[in-house]
């Protein structure tokens, strides 16, 4: 007589597979990890940091997600100062409190600002002249490119928006017209169009809250 299968059993690992839980994140194991891995970020992001700070941070390292990436990045332009500073800060405080961003701040800005330094001692001669003041034009195109890249690359992570895909198309519509046709200051922008989203966000959050609830 033979045995057949057991009872409770799977009978194939597809579903196993699908059930699996997707890879836990990543984590700095020290300060000077911390340390080097802005550096690395900070000397490759010429013309466009945010681009390869997606790409070190989500993709190679693995220390957040493309969500918690674009949601520290919203928390990042609201913020004064510039975005890639603000970011590194946010994520040395998280994974080693005030020694970490400060740790994280000065794998940013170290090396750069010797190279701007070097630079700025050439800038009499060697950037003076039109080549380079072409080849600089140039990298600002490409530093564009960079940026919108990145834009359709974190465009999935707006589905698990509370907002949804499209009305936060939507506002990025309304900030790309008010920036090239308007041309409006920043800080209205982002009191306008950012407390629209802030606004939906909180009503999206209510009602899901409200159908979750008995």
């Amino acid at each position: 007589m033979s045995a057949g299968p057991a009872s409770g059993t799977p009978s194939s690992p597809e579903g196993a597979a699908t059930d699996a839980a997707p890879p836990p994140l990543s984590q700095p194991e020290s300060l000077p990890q911390l340390f080097w891995a802005f550096t690395w970020l900070a000397l490759q992001g010429f013309g466009g940091v945010l681009a390869v700070a997606q790409r070190e941070l989500v993709e190679r390292l693995n220390w957040m997600t493309r969500e918690e990436f674009v949601e520290t990045l919203a928390v990042a332009q609201v913020l004064p100062g510039p975005n890639i500073v603000n970011i590194s800060l946010m994520i040395g405080d998280r994974f080693f409190g005030l020694r970490g961003a400060l740790v994280a701040l000065a794998g940013m800005m170290l090396f750069p600002a010797v190279i701007v330094l070097v630079l700025a001692a050439l800038s009499t001669t060697w950037l003076a002249s039109p080549r380079m003041t072409g080849a600089l034009r140039g990298m600002g195109a490409v530093s564009a490119g960079l940026i919108l890249a990145t834009g359709f690359k974190l465009l999935p992570s707006l589905k698990k928006n509370p907002i949804g895909l499209t009305p936060g198309l939507a506002l990025a519509a309304l900030v790309f017209c008010a920036t090239v046709w308007l041309k409006l200051p920043l800080f209205w922008i982002v009191l306008s169009v950012g407390g629209l989203g802030m606004t939906l966000a909180l009503i999206a959050l209510k009602r899901s809250r409200a159908g979750v609830r008995p």
